[in-house]
C-alpha cells in the first residue's frame, strides 16, 4: 500500500483515538485529543500532498480519503453531543447532528452514483467553506475541556473565561458549520440531482 493511501488510513483509528480520550475523567485526557485531532489533520494534508507529488490518483484513495474524513467528523461531532461537548439543551444538538450525518451520505450516494455514470462530482467553494467550518468547530469544542480541566490544573489559573470562549466560539462555528453543510449540500443536489434520477442508457 502507497504512502498516501496510510496517511488516509491512520484517520480512522486516529478517530477512535479521540472519542476514547474525550470520555478520559483524568488530566492529559483532553489534551491528547485534541493533540490526535490536529494529527489527524496532518495525515490529511499530507496524504494530498504525497499523492499529487508522487502523481498517484487510485479509485480507492478517491474514494477513502473522503470516506475517512467523513468518519473522523462525524464520530467526533456524535461522541461531542454525548459528552455534552455542545451547550445547547437536549435535544439540538443530536438534531444538528443528524443534519450534517444526513446531508454526508446523501451527497456521497450522489457522487457515487455519478461516478457509475462516469461524471466525477469534485469539491466546490461551498463545500470547502463546510469542511474548513467544521474542522474549526470542532476544534474549538475539542480545546474547551483542555482549558477547562488541563490547563487549569498544569498551570493553577482560573480558566472559566477561556473555556467559555472556546464552548461558546465552538457553538457559533458549529452552527454555522451546520448551516454551510445545508446550503452546500443542496447546491450539489441540484446540480447533480438530474444526472442522479436521469434513466439509465
Amino acid at each position: 500500500m502507497n504512502l498516501p493511501n496510510l496517511f488516509t488510513l491512520s484517520r480512522i483509528p486516529l478517530m477512535f483515538l479521540i472519542v476514547a480520550m474525550m470520555y478520559g475523567e483524568w488530566v492529559g485526557a483532553a489534551t491528547i485529543a485534541f493533540v490526535a485531532f490536529v494529527v489527524a489533520g496532518v495525515t490529511d494534508f499530507l496524504d494530498g500532498y504525497y499523492a499529487r507529488r508522487q502523481n498517484i490518483v487510485t479509485n480507492f484513495g478517491i474514494l477513502m480519503d473522503a470516506v475517512a474524513d467523513k468518519v473522523l467528523m462525524l464520530g467526533i461531532m456524535i461522541a461531542l453531543v454525548d459528552v455534552n461537548g455542545l451547550p445547547l439543551p437536549d435535544p439540538v444538538p443530536a438534531f444538528l447532528v443528524l443534519l450534517i450525518l444526513g446531508r454526508e451520505f446523501l451527497i456521497t450516494g450522489v457522487r457515487l452514483v455519478a461516478a457509475t455514470k462516469g461524471v466525477v462530482v469534485s469539491a466546490e467553494k461551498a463545500g470547502k467553506q463546510k469542511t474548513v467550518t467544521q474542522i474549526l468547530a470542532v476544534g474549538a469544542l475539542l480545546l474547551a475541556p483542555v482549558s477547562r480541566v488541563d490547563l487549569a490544573a498544569w498551570s493553577g489559573m482560573e480558566t472559566a473565561a477561556l473555556t467559555r470562549v472556546f464552548e461558546y466560539g465552538g457553538l457559533v462555528l458549529f452552527l454555522l458549520a451546520t448551516l454551510f453543510t445545508l446550503t452546500s449540500g443542496t447546491k450539489y443536489f441540484r446540480k447533480y440531482g438530474p444526472l442522479v434520477f436521469a434513466a439509465d442508457d
